[in-house]
């Protein structure tokens, strides 16, 4: 089982080269290099020069790099996706997916700029539609050609589209949360949780990346790096999970629990699906253990 970490995703003003340099140095496990939202018109030309010479000139160690090109029907979108490809970043992430056909033509435009297969997709999860439609864009990942791998949600975005009111419990946005989940697992694509905008708030922040991970995320999006810490944390298997994952594989190996479906441990039922989840835990413990030994 192969297992990239995606705990914490830190979006980085492209515009700012001070803010590339440094994030070097940061323990996000992926930096989102940010071309849309995070700059201003009159910088989209130089935030794209200096983001993709970052990007190719490396030096970012095992951290994933994402560059967030401008939407293709923008003035920059069609050659932030070309600057981008020439990079090689490991994915480009598409803000206002809507649609399948919108996961479709973006890969085709990859193709058609001859973008390596290593180069991923991703998705901004922040339209209505992207919401009625969510398991149609994510059935475009049983195709390798659309390589889609992962849905970031855009909930600043989809507040402001669907007028619903942002707030602690986020109710308003829980069943668009939870289908996008539901969308992303039933065809193996990651998930990355919206940004918590009061990045001085540490208990609301810790308290919103616990019910992202309660209701299924593999991280989170973050505005700032003093939320990276905290985030790591919330987001990794504790070491009371690890070793409870680590006795159930550990028991469905004993020669007398061999191809049966459930096995008593220590007094409870435990069946082959919680086999699979234990071996994910070990496998995502595991794989956090060797990106934090190569930071």
């Amino acid at each position: 089982m192969t297992i990239r970490p995606r705990r914490s995703v830190l979006y980085m003003p492209g515009s700012n080269a001070r803010a590339l340099e440094k994030a070097k140095t940061l323990q996000a496990d992926v930096l989102i290099l940010d071309l849309e939202d995070a700059v201003a018109p009159e910088a989209k030309e130089t935030a794209r020069t200096q983001v993709c010479e970052a990007v190719s000139a490396g030096g970012y160690g095992r951290r994933e790099l994402v560059i967030r090109i401008n939407a293709p029907e923008t003035p920059w979108g069609p050659e932030d996706l070309e600057a981008a490809v020439a990079a090689r970043p490991d994915a480009i992430l598409v803000p206002k997916v809507s649609r399948a056909d919108d996961i479709r033509d973006i890969a085709d435009r990859l193709a058609a700029a001859g973008a390596p297969g290593g180069i991923g997709l991703w998705a901004m999860m922040e339209t209505p539609l992207a919401m009625l439609n969510a398991g149609e864009i994510a059935a475009t990942a049983a195709d390798p050609r659309n390589r889609l791998e992962a849905f970031v949600m855009g909930t600043n975005d989809l507040a402001k589209e669907t007028r619903a009111a942002i707030t602690a419990d986020r109710l308003p946005m829980l069943a668009w949360l939870s289908t996008s989940v539901a969308a992303g697992r039933a065809y193996g694509i990651d998930i990355v949780d919206g940004v918590y905008n009061d990045f001085r708030n540490e208990d609301g922040f810790a308290a919103e990346c616990a019910q992202g991970r309660a209701l299924g995320f593999d991280g989170k999006t973050l505005i700032h790096p003093s939320q990276i810490a905290p985030c790591n944390a919330a987001f990794s298997p504790g070491a009371d999970e690890i070793a409870d994952a680590r006795a159930i594989i550990a028991a469905f190996r004993e020669p007398e629990n061999e191809g049966k479906g459930a096995i008593n441990l220590d007094g409870r039922m435990v069946e082959r699906l919680h086999l699979e989840t234990a071996e994910r835990t070990v496998a995502i413990a595991e794989a956090i253990a060797s990106a934090d030994a190569d930071a």
